[in-house]
């Protein structure tokens, strides 16, 4: 008998809809029922393509007993993390602050009013190593719950004044400055692991916010170290384990500090801001690997996230059958040598020695997870390439990793400025095709007659939650690259219309932003986080959108708003630069300028080689409007002529224009390129 769940569009909460547990989704409902019946709230919050997530559901949500403890004892709620960023990030401050860390699945017990008095994550199911079983946690709670309730409300009471007294430090209200840009440099410089690539030890995330203001501090100043840790940083994780060699695409991070063995997930996230990064290192040196990674990881987007409505689903799982109907991580990504000869034949060896595969293994049980080790040999092109499509072939056999078919808005509008960009640059117009078609998905399912964005939609239904600040801020950022790109001003449009909603209902006091609307869900504590973690904070990339947008417009509003918001840059970029990636990049755009393009030709055909030489400039955060005189589609392209007859292109920057130039050549000069 399904339960509460089987209602819902979450991929991760269907998963969990046929369990014995009587599940709730997060709603007013639940937490009636437990004033009603004077329970606890069990809060269970994970995604789809958790791996322990799935062992602890396994475990214990689908065990009989357990199940029956908890509808007996308390009401149990479950929560998608992807879904409710909001509910997540409230609790999983309370856990961090409880017990010193934080992740998935989060496991926390709440009072009837939502308030939290016991953490976890995963709990197994019999005690060990020195961990409680969960069936351990839900008796103790049972018991403080109905024996020492006054306890109870002081331990919770005190969690709630806690997290409340919690400000951040907004730093002035001021953008940073070439001093604070230089310190946030220096203090990488110290985290950089210059054997590896790639900052910190293991685990290792892929620092795709940080290289880009590499890109843009080396493109600002010169500076050959900041182009070198970003560049051998990319190669060093396109040669790596955590890049898929056959199919193109990356996982979510490297157990390892040599970017060998990967938690095998893949991220929608991870793989847009990804495909853009390494497009923008193609763009700033000319390197064929970055090329070819940023168009595989845009082709990997296309073939295996693409839904039928257009968008981009949220992530690949890291398990799937090994072929024995048990679900095993890396399954469908890892070979043995036995596996290369059974497919290969002859040119089993020449395999294993290009992609690393040994005897002993790189992962487990022998199998060894495909990667492009340093090597002196030279092999023949050719040859490599009819090998990893025989390989790609045989691996299309395997029982494939599930999919979280659920589309998040913020993820999409990631996907969308990678995509548009990647296919202007390389000159893959099918690529700006899908970038439109999932901005037209956003438009039509997600957006209302208000330009309120929600969240997410599954399946071309949308959902019931709404969208936080990183949603309208990257979704404004996916459009405005496609205005750029396209020369559509109603992108431009779109953008505005989201971002007024950001200085209105996100913002408040000087510089400070919320990540939800000030008429948002109250929960304990409104959740407000201006570090960039494995996505841009809602906060940075509102920064980001609103200083693009205010160039594209000359909204002064907008400009204002984005020096504000990134005072906290200001604050945290020198001291903590590896979480403030996307912060520092806007800032290297603030600091620059950042440079106004705008392009005209008799047809925007005309203005075409001029327009891609505009998207090619390497200066931080430039913005491009192309259309032909007289156009009303961007700002920017009013009283903008043709010089002589032929396309030309104007370029300002801190209320100053150059001189109109119909040569390529000096654009490109101009802009960096």
């Amino acid at each position: 008998m399904p339960n509460r769940l089987a209602h819902e569009t979450s991929p991760y909460l269907l998963q969990h809809a046929d369990n014995p547990v009587d599940w709730w989704p997060w709603s007013a409902g639940a937490f009636e029922e437990a004033r009603k019946a004077d329970k606890p709230v069990l809060l269970s919050v994970g995604y789809s393509s958790c791996h322990w997530c799935h062992v602890m559901a396994h475990e214990s949500f689908e065990d009989v007993d357990t199940a029956e403890f908890l509808n007996e004892h308390f009401v149990s709620v479950k929560v998608d993390r992807e879904e409710r960023p909001d509910v997540d990030a409230v609790y999983m401050e309370a856990v961090q602050a409880a017990t010193g860390h934080g992740g998935w699945p989060m496991t926390v017990f709440l009072t009837p009013d939502a308030e939290p008095f016991y953490f976890g994550t995963y709990f197994p199911p019999e005690p060990r190593h020195g961990s409680p079983s969960f069936r351990q946690v839900l008796q103790g709670v049972r018991q403080a719950w109905t024996e020492r309730r006054e306890e109870v409300a002081e331990v919770a009471g005190k969690i709630v004044r806690d997290l409340a007294g919690r400000e951040i430090s907004y730093g002035d209200a001021q953008a940073p400055g070439e001093e604070q840009l230089a310190a946030g440099l220096l203090g990488l410089t110290r985290e950089y692991d210059a054997q590896r690539g790639g900052f910190g030890g293991a685990p290792k995330f892929p620092p795709s916010m940080v290289i880009e203001f590499l890109l843009r501090h080396h493109a600002r100043t010169g500076s050959e170290g900041a182009l070198q840790m970003a560049r051998d940083t990319c190669e060093r994780m396109a040669r790596g384990g955590i890049y898929d060699q056959l199919g193109g695409g990356f996982a979510r991070y490297s157990v390892d500090r040599d970017w060998i063995v990967p938690h095998f997930e893949k991220m929608l996230y991870d793989n847009a801001l990804l495909c853009r990064v390494y497009a923008h290192l193609w763009r700033s040196t000319g390197s064929e690997l970055a090329r070819r990674v940023a168009l595989e990881t845009a082709d990997f987007m296309v073939r295996e996230l693409r839904t039928n409505e257009g968008g981009f689903a949220s992530a690949l799982d890291a398990d799937s059958d090994d072929g024995t109907g048990k679900h095993v991580e890396g399954a469908y990504y890892v070979w043995t040598p036995q596996q290369l000869d059974e497919v290969l034949g002859s040119q089993a060896d020449l395999a294993a020695r290009y992609f690393g595969v040994t005897e002993e293994g790189t992962f487990e049980h022998g199998s060894s997870v495909l990667q492009l080790p340093q090597q002196d040999t030279v092999f023949d092109a050719e040859k490599i390439d009819d090998i990893k499509r025989r390989l790609l072939d045989k691996r299309a056999e395997r029982p494939a990793p599930g999919r979280d078919d659920k589309i998040v808005a913020a993820w999409n509008g990631l996907a969308i400025a990678a995509l548009a960009e990647t296919g202007a640059y390389f000159d893959r117009p099918d690529l700006v095709e899908a970038a439109v078609g999932a901005a037209d998905l956003l438009v039509r399912v997600h957006l209302d007659e208000q330009a309120r964005l929600s969240r997410t939609s599954k399946d071309g239904q949308v959902g019931a939650n709404a969208g936080v600040l990183e949603d309208y801020a990257d979704v404004a950022e996916g459009f405005l690259a496609l205005a750029s790109v396209t020369g559509e001003g109603v992108w431009l449009d779109f953008a505005g219309l989201l971002l007024d909603h950001v200085l209105t209902r996100f913002s408040e006091g000087e510089g400070a932003l919320y990540d939800t609307a000030v008429d948002a869900e109250r929960l304990i504590r409104r959740p407000q986080d201006p570090t960039d973690n494995a996505v841009p904070s809602g906060w940075t990339a509102a920064a980001g959108a609103l200083l693009s947008y205010a160039a594209q417009t000359g909204a002064e509003p907008h400009r204002a708003a984005a020096e504000k918001a990134l005072g906290v840059v200001k604050a945290l970029g020198p001291r903590v630069p590896r979480f403030v990636g996307w912060g520092l990049a806007v800032a290297e755009a603030f600091v620059d300028g950042p440079r106004e393009v705008a392009v005209v030709g008799a047809t925007l055909e005309d203005a075409g080689p001029l327009h891609r030489t505009a998207l090619l400039g390497t200066a931080p955060g430039a913005v491009v409007a192309v259309g032909t005189p007289g156009s009303d589609e961007f700002p920017l392209l009013a009283d903008r002529v043709l010089v002589g007859g032929a396309p030309t292109a104007y370029v300002c920057r801190h209320f100053t224009c150059d001189a109109p130039t119909v040569d390529a050549d000096a654009l490109r000069g101009a802009l960096g390129g």
